[in-house]
Protein backbone atom coordinates (compact mmCIF):
# COMPACT_ATOMS: atom_id res chain seq x y z
CA UNK A 1 0.00 0.00 0.00
CA UNK A 2 1.03 3.17 -0.58
CA UNK A 3 1.94 5.65 1.95
CA UNK A 4 0.29 8.89 0.84
CA UNK A 5 -2.81 9.31 -1.29
CA UNK A 6 -3.32 13.26 -3.43
CA UNK A 7 -6.21 13.52 -4.63
CA UNK A 8 -6.98 15.86 -7.81
CA UNK A 9 -10.41 16.51 -8.72
CA UNK A 10 -10.69 17.82 -12.20
CA UNK A 11 -13.48 19.99 -14.05
CA UNK A 12 -12.59 21.13 -16.96
CA UNK A 13 -8.89 21.76 -16.74
CA UNK A 14 -7.37 20.41 -19.91
CA UNK A 15 -5.83 24.20 -19.81
CA UNK A 16 -3.09 23.63 -16.69
CA UNK A 17 -3.91 19.87 -16.17
CA UNK A 18 -1.19 17.67 -17.41
CA UNK A 19 1.61 20.72 -15.62
CA UNK A 20 -0.18 19.72 -12.48
CA UNK A 21 0.25 16.14 -12.96
CA UNK A 22 3.70 16.51 -13.47
CA UNK A 23 4.24 18.20 -10.38
CA UNK A 24 3.27 15.16 -8.11
CA UNK A 25 4.66 12.46 -10.15
CA UNK A 26 8.14 14.74 -10.72
CA UNK A 27 8.21 14.34 -6.25
CA UNK A 28 11.00 13.35 -4.55
CA UNK A 29 8.49 11.31 -2.76
CA UNK A 30 7.36 8.72 -4.74
CA UNK A 31 5.12 6.00 -1.71
CA UNK A 32 2.17 7.90 -3.40
CA UNK A 33 -0.98 6.88 -5.55
CA UNK A 34 -2.35 9.78 -6.95
CA UNK A 35 -6.21 9.82 -7.39
CA UNK A 36 -7.62 11.77 -10.48
CA UNK A 37 -11.30 12.37 -10.07
CA UNK A 38 -13.05 13.90 -13.81
CA UNK A 39 -15.85 15.51 -12.40
CA UNK A 40 -17.51 15.48 -15.45
CA UNK A 41 -15.94 17.44 -17.35
CA UNK A 42 -16.56 18.84 -20.58
CA UNK A 43 -13.22 19.07 -22.30
CA UNK A 44 -10.89 16.99 -22.94
CA UNK A 45 -9.40 16.42 -19.79
CA UNK A 46 -10.39 13.02 -19.40
CA UNK A 47 -8.36 12.04 -22.37
CA UNK A 48 -5.39 13.62 -20.46
CA UNK A 49 -5.98 11.84 -17.51
CA UNK A 50 -5.89 8.38 -19.60
CA UNK A 51 -2.43 8.94 -21.25
CA UNK A 52 -1.48 9.47 -17.96
CA UNK A 53 -2.43 6.85 -16.59
CA UNK A 54 -1.10 4.23 -19.01
CA UNK A 55 2.53 5.83 -18.51
CA UNK A 56 2.27 5.61 -14.56
CA UNK A 57 1.15 2.78 -12.27
CA UNK A 58 0.68 5.28 -9.87
CA UNK A 59 -2.27 6.71 -11.05
CA UNK A 60 -6.09 6.09 -10.65
CA UNK A 61 -8.25 7.81 -12.51
CA UNK A 62 -12.06 8.12 -11.47
CA UNK A 63 -14.46 9.31 -14.01
CA UNK A 64 -17.71 10.97 -12.76
CA UNK A 65 -21.04 10.69 -15.06
CA UNK A 66 -21.81 14.62 -13.70
CA UNK A 67 -20.43 17.42 -12.41
CA UNK A 68 -20.92 17.02 -8.66
CA UNK A 69 -18.63 19.60 -7.21
CA UNK A 70 -15.30 19.63 -5.63
CA UNK A 71 -16.13 18.19 -2.28
CA UNK A 72 -17.88 15.17 -3.81
CA UNK A 73 -15.38 14.61 -6.24
CA UNK A 74 -12.73 14.79 -3.70
CA UNK A 75 -14.73 12.12 -1.31
CA UNK A 76 -14.92 10.07 -4.67
CA UNK A 77 -10.80 9.66 -4.14
CA UNK A 78 -10.96 9.47 -0.47
CA UNK A 79 -13.02 6.47 -0.22
CA UNK A 80 -10.99 5.25 -2.67
CA UNK A 81 -7.11 5.89 -1.38
CA UNK A 82 -5.06 3.54 0.60
CA UNK A 83 -2.64 5.80 1.82
CA UNK A 84 -2.00 6.42 5.60
CA UNK A 85 -1.78 10.09 4.74
CA UNK A 86 -4.01 12.19 2.36
CA UNK A 87 -4.37 15.08 0.50
CA UNK A 88 -5.47 17.50 -1.99
CA UNK A 89 -4.05 18.91 -5.02
CA UNK A 90 -6.33 21.52 -7.74
CA UNK A 91 -5.87 20.86 -11.14
CA UNK A 92 -4.56 24.15 -11.76
CA UNK A 93 -1.43 24.64 -9.33
CA UNK A 94 1.69 23.22 -9.17
CA UNK A 95 3.54 21.60 -6.54
CA UNK A 96 7.13 21.71 -5.50
CA UNK A 97 9.53 18.88 -5.47
CA UNK A 98 9.68 18.58 -1.95
CA UNK A 99 5.77 19.17 -0.90
CA UNK A 100 5.32 15.35 -0.29
CA UNK A 101 8.30 14.54 1.48
CA UNK A 102 8.23 17.63 3.54
CA UNK A 103 5.04 17.09 4.87
CA UNK A 104 5.32 13.09 5.52
CA UNK A 105 8.31 13.73 7.29
CA UNK A 106 6.21 16.53 9.77
CA UNK A 107 3.61 14.37 10.39
CA UNK A 108 5.73 11.16 10.78
CA UNK A 109 7.88 13.57 13.20
CA UNK A 110 4.70 15.05 14.85
CA UNK A 111 2.54 12.28 15.81
CA UNK A 112 -0.01 14.71 18.08
CA UNK A 113 -0.29 16.68 14.88
CA UNK A 114 -3.55 15.43 12.91
CA UNK A 115 -3.15 17.52 9.55
CA UNK A 116 -0.24 19.74 7.72
CA UNK A 117 -0.10 22.58 5.43
CA UNK A 118 2.32 24.62 3.28
CA UNK A 119 3.33 28.05 2.62
CA UNK A 120 2.66 29.02 -0.84
CA UNK A 121 3.13 31.61 -3.77
CA UNK A 122 0.59 33.25 -6.23
CA UNK A 123 1.58 33.41 -9.72
CA UNK A 124 0.02 34.80 -12.92
CA UNK A 125 -1.84 31.98 -15.55
CA UNK A 126 1.44 31.14 -17.23
CA UNK A 127 3.95 31.25 -14.49
CA UNK A 128 5.75 34.29 -16.03
CA UNK A 129 5.36 36.49 -12.90
CA UNK A 130 5.14 35.83 -9.09
CA UNK A 131 2.66 37.83 -7.55
CA UNK A 132 2.77 37.53 -3.67
CA UNK A 133 3.60 34.94 -1.16
CA UNK A 134 0.72 32.96 0.29
CA UNK A 135 2.20 33.10 4.16
CA UNK A 136 0.62 31.14 7.10
CA UNK A 137 1.25 30.66 11.03
CA UNK A 138 2.97 27.38 11.57
CA UNK A 139 1.31 27.07 14.94
CA UNK A 140 -1.34 25.68 16.17
CA UNK A 141 -3.41 27.96 17.98
CA UNK A 142 -2.32 31.17 15.27
CA UNK A 143 -4.05 29.01 12.94
CA UNK A 144 -7.42 27.87 14.48
CA UNK A 145 -7.67 32.12 15.17
CA UNK A 146 -6.48 32.91 11.45
CA UNK A 147 -9.35 30.22 10.22
CA UNK A 148 -11.41 33.04 11.17
CA UNK A 149 -10.26 36.66 10.50
CA UNK A 150 -7.79 35.21 7.68
CA UNK A 151 -7.01 32.19 6.25
CA UNK A 152 -5.36 29.38 8.52
CA UNK A 153 -4.08 27.46 5.66
CA UNK A 154 -3.17 27.67 2.09
CA UNK A 155 -5.90 25.40 1.08
CA UNK A 156 -6.51 22.49 -0.90
CA UNK A 157 -2.66 22.31 1.00
CA UNK A 158 -3.17 20.37 4.22
CA UNK A 159 -1.68 16.47 4.31
CA UNK A 160 -4.37 14.77 6.88
CA UNK A 161 -3.90 11.20 8.70
CA UNK A 162 -6.64 9.08 7.14
CA UNK A 163 -7.95 8.34 9.86
CA UNK A 164 -9.16 11.32 10.71
CA UNK A 165 -11.25 12.02 7.39
CA UNK A 166 -12.65 8.82 7.78
CA UNK A 167 -13.99 9.21 11.40
CA UNK A 168 -15.99 12.79 9.96
CA UNK A 169 -17.10 10.83 6.93
CA UNK A 170 -14.76 13.06 4.55
CA UNK A 171 -15.74 16.27 2.84
CA UNK A 172 -19.83 17.79 3.54
CA UNK A 173 -21.38 16.39 0.63
CA UNK A 174 -23.05 19.06 -1.85
CA UNK A 175 -20.40 21.40 -1.19
CA UNK A 176 -18.71 23.28 -4.29
CA UNK A 177 -16.73 26.06 -2.44
CA UNK A 178 -14.72 26.08 0.87
CA UNK A 179 -14.92 22.74 1.08
CA UNK A 180 -11.56 22.57 3.22
CA UNK A 181 -12.64 25.03 5.68
CA UNK A 182 -15.64 24.05 6.52
CA UNK A 183 -13.77 20.12 6.57
CA UNK A 184 -11.01 21.58 9.00
CA UNK A 185 -13.67 22.89 11.33
CA UNK A 186 -15.74 19.79 11.64
CA UNK A 187 -12.60 18.33 12.38
CA UNK A 188 -11.72 21.19 15.16
CA UNK A 189 -15.61 20.61 16.31
CA UNK A 190 -15.63 16.94 16.09
CA UNK A 191 -12.44 15.56 16.77
CA UNK A 192 -8.63 16.51 19.31
CA UNK A 193 -7.34 16.91 15.91
CA UNK A 194 -3.82 19.52 16.23
CA UNK A 195 -2.99 21.71 12.86
CA UNK A 196 0.58 22.82 11.62
CA UNK A 197 1.80 24.47 9.02
CA UNK A 198 5.15 23.67 7.03
CA UNK A 199 6.97 27.25 7.17
CA UNK A 200 8.84 26.58 3.52
CA UNK A 201 7.03 27.35 0.17
CA UNK A 202 6.11 24.34 -1.31
CA UNK A 203 3.84 25.25 -3.66
CA UNK A 204 2.52 27.67 -6.88
CA UNK A 205 -1.00 28.82 -6.40
CA UNK A 206 -1.86 30.29 -9.90
CA UNK A 207 -4.46 33.01 -10.48
CA UNK A 208 -6.00 32.97 -13.62
CA UNK A 209 -9.78 34.07 -14.27
CA UNK A 210 -11.02 30.34 -14.39
CA UNK A 211 -9.87 29.78 -10.89
CA UNK A 212 -12.93 29.90 -7.60
CA UNK A 213 -10.89 32.92 -6.37
CA UNK A 214 -11.72 34.85 -9.22
CA UNK A 215 -15.61 33.81 -8.78
CA UNK A 216 -17.68 36.51 -7.45
CA UNK A 217 -21.11 34.66 -7.73
CA UNK A 218 -23.05 35.94 -5.08
CA UNK A 219 -24.23 32.28 -4.43
CA UNK A 220 -20.89 30.86 -4.11
CA UNK A 221 -19.50 33.57 -2.14
CA UNK A 222 -22.19 33.31 0.44
CA UNK A 223 -21.51 29.12 0.76
CA UNK A 224 -17.65 30.60 1.00
CA UNK A 225 -18.82 32.60 4.48
CA UNK A 226 -21.19 29.64 5.61
CA UNK A 227 -18.26 27.46 7.42
CA UNK A 228 -17.11 30.26 9.24
CA UNK A 229 -20.71 31.28 10.60
CA UNK A 230 -21.07 27.87 11.57
CA UNK A 231 -17.83 27.73 13.52
CA UNK A 232 -18.80 30.74 15.17
CA UNK A 233 -22.47 29.66 16.21
CA UNK A 234 -20.63 26.26 17.60
CA UNK A 235 -18.92 28.04 19.92
CA UNK A 236 -20.91 31.03 20.82
CA UNK A 237 -24.69 29.70 20.04
CA UNK A 238 -25.41 32.76 18.29
CA UNK A 239 -23.48 35.81 16.21
CA UNK A 240 -24.72 38.74 14.72
CA UNK A 241 -24.79 39.89 11.93
CA UNK A 242 -22.41 42.71 12.16
CA UNK A 243 -19.66 40.48 13.63
CA UNK A 244 -19.80 38.22 10.63
CA UNK A 245 -19.57 41.28 8.56
CA UNK A 246 -16.20 42.64 10.36
CA UNK A 247 -14.46 39.28 10.48
CA UNK A 248 -15.45 38.61 6.63
CA UNK A 249 -13.99 42.06 6.09
CA UNK A 250 -10.73 41.24 8.25
CA UNK A 251 -10.26 38.34 5.97
CA UNK A 252 -10.60 40.41 2.79
CA UNK A 253 -7.87 42.95 4.03
CA UNK A 254 -10.48 45.58 4.01
CA UNK A 255 -9.79 48.50 6.61
CA UNK A 256 -11.97 49.22 9.61
CA UNK A 257 -12.89 52.49 11.17
CA UNK A 258 -11.99 53.39 14.92
CA UNK A 259 -15.50 52.27 15.85
CA UNK A 260 -15.35 49.50 14.41
CA UNK A 261 -12.30 48.48 15.34
CA UNK A 262 -12.93 48.75 19.15
CA UNK A 263 -16.40 46.13 18.14
CA UNK A 264 -13.52 43.85 16.47
CA UNK A 265 -11.26 43.87 19.03
CA UNK A 266 -14.27 42.83 21.46
CA UNK A 267 -14.97 39.86 19.60
CA UNK A 268 -11.81 38.54 18.93
CA UNK A 269 -11.56 38.64 22.99
CA UNK A 270 -14.28 36.54 23.04
CA UNK A 271 -13.60 34.07 20.58
CA UNK A 272 -10.08 33.60 21.92
CA UNK A 273 -12.01 32.54 25.32
CA UNK A 274 -14.63 30.62 23.63
CA UNK A 275 -11.37 28.51 21.77
CA UNK A 276 -10.14 28.05 25.04
CA UNK A 277 -13.12 26.68 26.48
CA UNK A 278 -13.32 24.59 23.69
CA UNK A 279 -10.32 23.05 24.04
CA UNK A 280 -9.50 24.05 20.62
CA UNK A 281 -6.47 25.54 21.69
CA UNK A 282 -4.81 25.51 24.97
CA UNK A 283 -4.82 27.83 28.04
CA UNK A 284 -1.40 28.79 27.86
CA UNK A 285 -2.01 30.01 24.39
CA UNK A 286 -3.69 33.18 25.29
CA UNK A 287 -1.09 35.45 25.61
CA UNK A 288 0.42 34.22 22.14
CA UNK A 289 -3.36 34.97 20.27
CA UNK A 290 -3.75 37.96 22.15
CA UNK A 291 -0.35 39.33 20.47
CA UNK A 292 -1.99 37.98 17.12
CA UNK A 293 -5.35 39.63 17.54
CA UNK A 294 -3.71 43.28 18.02
CA UNK A 295 -1.89 42.25 14.64
CA UNK A 296 -4.96 41.37 13.14
CA UNK A 297 -6.48 44.73 14.64
CA UNK A 298 -3.53 47.07 13.32
CA UNK A 299 -3.59 45.28 9.69
CA UNK A 300 -7.03 46.34 9.88
CA UNK A 301 -6.15 49.99 10.22
CA UNK A 302 -6.25 52.92 7.79
CA UNK A 303 -2.47 52.91 6.78
CA UNK A 304 -1.52 55.94 8.28
CA UNK A 305 -3.14 54.37 11.88
CA UNK A 306 -0.29 51.70 11.09
CA UNK A 307 2.80 54.35 10.01
CA UNK A 308 1.84 56.34 13.92
CA UNK A 309 2.05 52.86 15.77
CA UNK A 310 5.34 52.04 14.07
CA UNK A 311 6.68 55.48 14.63
CA UNK A 312 5.11 55.11 18.54
CA UNK A 313 7.12 51.71 18.93
CA UNK A 314 10.61 52.87 17.72
CA UNK A 315 10.26 55.94 19.54
CA UNK A 316 8.96 55.15 22.95
CA UNK A 317 8.78 50.99 22.27
CA UNK A 318 4.46 50.96 22.56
Amino acid sequence: MPLVSVIMPVFNGELYLAEAIDSILSQTFTDFELIIVDDGSEDGSAEIIRAYEKRDGRIQFIQLDENVGTADARNSGLWRSNGKYVTMMDCDDVSLPERLAEQVAFLDSNPDIGAVGIQARAVNHDRSQDLFDLLVPSQHCLIVLDMFVRHGFVYATPMYRREQLMAVDGHEPKRRTAADRELLGRLLWETSIRYANVPKILMLYRRHWLSVGHNRDSKLLADALNPQERMLKRLWKTVSNETLDRFFRMRGSQKLDFVERRYAKQDLIRLIDALIEHNWVEPGDRSIMMAAMRQHIEWASPRLWQKFRHWGRHHFGV
